[in-house]
């Protein structure tokens, strides 16, 4: 177990922006899916991010950094958090300004901080393990200079995520396995996929990341030097909460993730291999997945009809009868209906910004 003084040093970032594309109709740019109730279970995705943290990190050591466009309704949903700890980012600029600005804000409160960083996007089925995995995490990265992935053991031949190359085993605590990451490879094809996951070598990239603020603050200043000056000087003004300093140096800062301007390129990276129940919802056919069916596979509200009609998706509050067809996605809003194929739902995102570019900008 991560000592008690390792785990008073530790703090979590949420990452919660996002324009909400790929579960259009109901996701939209003021609800996406992190916000969405019911969607994927009881409760909005972000706040089972926050729930399965447990006791391990409480609310007062919790940051979020969301969109202006956001932040009053996280603000309403977690008053736990302290509102100055709920950030607005005043332009997208990807992971790596995020997480620099979410550093520099640790640091300043806590030079000895560790950052947790977590999507609040995804689903982790089993969260006593997923605390057991952070806590590992943070013993191993509380020495200054290493970076910790949580690794997530593939489930299947996936060609939606990155991987982890393992390289030699670098310890372990409490059945935690933590390697030295040898490489980061892209989303591969089905064929490399099938090889990385028969060679029992490869993890899942989850984008969760685990490391001392100062180490974060000292690789951006190595790799990113230009990067590193503007959030230096959002940080001797004040931070976050200088928000003149932060409209005018945040957009102008390299829009990049972290994954590209850092922790591929630093020394000491390492990833602790979790079996952690983990998917990142990426798709209206991964909520077909999760939903209980009928004889015929159809995921469907009890309100529904189906004759001669199989595998399909039904998301609606009207009465739905569907007849002769198979595998469909059928989402209804107030203002907008979704037909589409279920094997084809990593479109609908692309959908969105065709319907978008064509002026329909009213339905983001």
């Amino acid at each position: 177990m991560a000592s008690d003084s390792t785990l008073n040093h530790a703090y979590a970032v949420i990452l919660a922006g996002g324009s909400g594309t790929r579960f259009w109709p109901v996701s939209r740019r003021q609800r996406p899916k992190q916000l969405l109730e019911g969607v994927f279970g009881p409760g909005t995705l972000l706040e089972r991010t926050m729930a399965r943290l447990g006791s391990l990190i409480p609310p007062e050591r919790i940051y979020i950094f969301t969109n202006t466009l956001l932040k009053k309704q996280i603000e309403g949903l977690l008053p736990q958090i302290p509102p100055e700890q709920i950030v607005a980012e005043p332009a997208a600029r990807n992971t790596a300004p995020t997480l620099g600005l979410a550093a520099h804000e640790i640091f300043r409160r806590d030079p000895a901080g560790i950052m947790v960083v977590l999507p609040s996007d995804h689903l982790i089925a089993k969260p006593v393990m997923f605390r057991r995995v952070l806590r590992a995490a943070l013993r191993w990265a509380n020495t200054e200079g290493r970076s910790v992935l949580v690794g997530l053991k593939p489930t299947s031949a996936h060609t939606g995520f990155g991987y982890l190359q393992k390289g030699e085993l670098a310890g372990e605590f409490q059945g935690q396995r933590i390697y030295k990451v040898e490489s980061f490879k892209e989303k591969p094809s089905a064929h490399v996929a099938q090889r990385y996951v028969a060679s029992g070598r490869y993890l899942w990239n989850g984008g969760m990341f685990v490391w001392r603020a100062s180490t974060l603050i000292a690789n951006l200043i190595r790799f990113k030097p230009k990067m590193a000056r503007g959030l230096g000087r959002i940080a001797e003004s004040g931070g976050a909460t200088s928000i003149n300093v932060l409209n005018r140096v945040y957009p102008r800062l390299e829009k990049i993730s972290i994954d590209y301007a850092v922790a591929e390129k630093a020394d000491e990276v390492y990833a602790v291999a979790a079996d952690i129940g983990w998917s990142d919802v990426g798709s209206w056919s991964e909520v077909y997945a999760l939903r209980p069916k009928d004889v015929e596979g159809n995921a469907r509200p009890r309100h529904s009809f189906c004759l001669k009609a199989k595998g399909n998706l039904i998301v609606s509050d009207m009465f739905v009868a569907a007849v002769g067809v198979r595998d469909l996605i059928i989402v209804q809003t107030s203002d907008a209906i979704l037909v589409g194929n279920r094997h084809q739902a990593q479109d609908v995102g692309k959908a969105v910004a065709a319907m978008e570019s064509k002026g329909w900008k009213r339905l983001r």
